[in-house]
């Protein structure tokens, strides 16, 4: 997988949930549908790219949803 298009996937989703009011509702909105409509290898090529400092594109809603929600990527 392209670690730079796996990036910009989880961007846009995290656009659409910054729309909401509520904070907390977004950051789970935002881990559901990772967890849900990404496939395992997608969700793992992320965690790696995470865990070795190579997703720093992410935007900062969506890097605090995985962080706050870290089995959505295992």
């Amino acid at each position: 997988m392209d670690l730079d298009n796996l990036v910009l996937m989880a961007n846009r989703i995290g656009q659409f949930f910054e729309a909401m009011p509520d904070r907390q509702e977004a950051v789970d909105g935002i881990a559901t549908h990772i967890r849900k409509f990404w496939e395992p290898r997608m969700r793992h090529e992320l965690a790696a790219a995470i865990a070795d400092g190579r997703a720093g594109q992410l935007r900062p809603l969506v890097a605090e949803a995985l962080a706050a929600r870290p089995e959505v990527l295992a």
